[in-house]
């Protein structure tokens, strides 16, 4: 690979926010591994994505133990673009991963318990080929394994230096509540609560926002876009090529004709003031002061930027 070469100045496009109540800024902007960055991407190509979100700066790089596919496979893809390109710029960047959903067999593979956050996220610093991590999440509440625990292992792992802020995702009202007030009893507070919130989704508005933000914890929205539905992609059919026809994640079903003409009326009405839908739906989440970042997935650079101009028209 070549030798990479920061753009300067490159934190001019960008609009940072205080995460919570931390000393912590976050991109409006972040860039997430779930999709495009398993084993059978191009590696030159999630590269040129990279370098490009980092040149605009994004400064923070969302992944998870189990992101790919195969498990693993994007933090493997990430240790590789960071030796190439962003190891002599590690304290300018934020890089965040999650345990909890299904990694390896057996019993001790997934959910919440501290031989599995602990395991996991060593495994993870090695195919990140990272000393430490930014921010370490559970990645879903364990319906089984005491909260205590969990949120015992995450003070843990911060006190052993392998993560210097923790979070949680996808946590139910009141479960979010006890893990704050555990962690803020052990002076390890969470930092960020990281959770679906889009146009189409909208349940956080009631109490997980409120919460969050009565707590001092920020919040980062991910599926900004409802997998694709936010955006043009399919307001004049459903292509051959897309997500919808090749993903288990979105089934064709949800496109009822009653969705199909909300989004063309969104997207009529992003025209009208200048925005593709997508660069709509982008700001109309930021539009809330809870949110500290939002998580994009990018398969271009083109996508990528075109996306960032929600953040650079405002």
């Amino acid at each position: 690979m070549d030798n990479y070469r920061l753009t300067e100045p490159r934190y001019e496009a960008m609009k940072y926010r205080r995460c919570g109540r931390s000393g912590l800024l976050l991109p409006e902007i972040s860039l997430g591994f779930w999709h495009n960055f398993g084993e059978a991407a191009d590696p030159e190509k999630c590269r040129f994505i990279v370098e490009a979100a980092f040149d605009n700066g994004i400064t923070c790089f969302d992944l998870a133990n189990n992101y790919g596919p195969p498990y693993g496979s994007a933090e493997e893809m990430f240790g590789r673009i960071y030796k190439a390109s962003l190891e002599t710029h590690r304290d300018e960047i934020i890089v965040t991963t999650k345990a909890g959903h299904d990694m390896w067999p057996g019993p001790y593979g997934e959910w919440g318990s501290r031989k599995n956050l602990m395991a996991s996220l060593d495994q993870s610093l090695r195919r990140m080929r990272l000393d430490y991590v930014d921010i370490f999440y559970s990645h879903r509440p364990d319906p089984v394994t005491p909260l205590e625990e969990t949120m015992q292992a995450l003070v843990d792992i911060v006190r052993q230096g392998k993560a210097l802020y923790v979070g949680i995702s996808k946590y139910p009202p009141e479960m979010a509540v006890r893990a704050y007030q555990y962690l803020r009893e052990a002076h390890v507070p969470c930092l960020v609560y990281q959770g679906r919130y889009n146009m189409l989704e909208r349940g956080h508005e009631e109490r997980i926002l409120p919460q969050a933000a009565a707590a001092g914890v920020g919040y980062v929205a991910f599926s900004p876009l409802a997998q694709g539905l936010l955006t043009d992609r399919y307001l004049n059919g459903i292509p051959e090529d897309s997500r919808m026809r090749h993903s288990k994640f979105l089934n064709e079903s949800v496109l009822t004709p009653e969705l199909l003409a909300q989004l063309k009326a969104w997207n009529e009405q992003a025209q009208a003031e200048g925005y593709t839908l997508a660069q709509y739906a982008l700001r109309w989440i930021l539009r809330r002061p809870e949110v500290a970042s939002v998580i994009i997935g990018a398969s271009s650079v083109e996508q990528l930027k075109a996306n960032l101009k929600a953040v650079s028209a405002r």
